[in-house]
């Protein structure tokens, strides 16, 4: 403990202790990061999906695309914490041609795209695309996994109360092309 040498005024073995443990305290406090609260999607899958995202935040309803993820990976589609109970994901196989959708009807385009509103898609150049609903419980963090029909799901899910989401049979659309990858690191 040289470096308590530079310290005069604490020449007892207690104010010593007691500086040395409240610096160590700081220390921690600085280093800690806050815990992870982020919407993730995991595809599970044999093949490439493309996938988009729909919520609704402060300002009113967004829509964001594309993340293309490799076969088995994950990536976090929202960072932070949860700012809607439900949120809702389409997206697409891009190998075998099957697709995830639902009933809630959102604006898409086929590039890279962050839109607000769901009304009036066609009007406005966009695409309309049915997102199926995802519900969070409220949770602080939730992450959605893509699994094709017959397979199982994986072993130990990445996170309690995961939905596994199954994918309809293979074939039924036309495969789409991946979207052009912009270089942005978030998708």
């Amino acid at each position: 403990m040289n470096w308590l040498r530079f310290l005069p005024a604490c020449r007892n073995i207690r104010t010593r202790t007691a500086l040395f443990g409240a610096i160590l305290f700081a220390l921690c406090l600085v280093a800690a990061e806050p815990a992870a609260a982020d919407f993730r999607l995991c595809n599970n899958t044999s093949g490439r999906v493309g996938v988009a995202v729909g919520y609704k935040d402060n300002d009113g309803w967004v829509t964001e695309g594309w993340w293309n993820l490799p076969s088995r990976s994950c990536e976090t589609l929202l960072r932070g914490g949860l700012v809607a109970r439900f949120y809702y994901i389409y997206a697409i196989d891009y190998d075998r041609g099957g697709e995830w959708s639902g009933q809630a009807f959102m604006c898409t385009r086929d590039k890279e795209f962050t839109i607000r509103g769901t009304e009036d898609c066609l009007a406005r150049g966009f695409d309309r695309t049915g997102f199926f609903e995802v519900d969070t419980l409220e949770q602080k963090t939730w992450t959605v996994q893509l699994t094709e029909t017959g397979e199982q799901a994986p072993a130990s899910p990445l996170q309690p109360n995961s939905p596994m989401v199954t994918m309809p049979p293979t074939g039924t659309q036309p495969p789409r092309p991946a979207p052009p990858s912009t270089g942005n690191p978030r998708r």
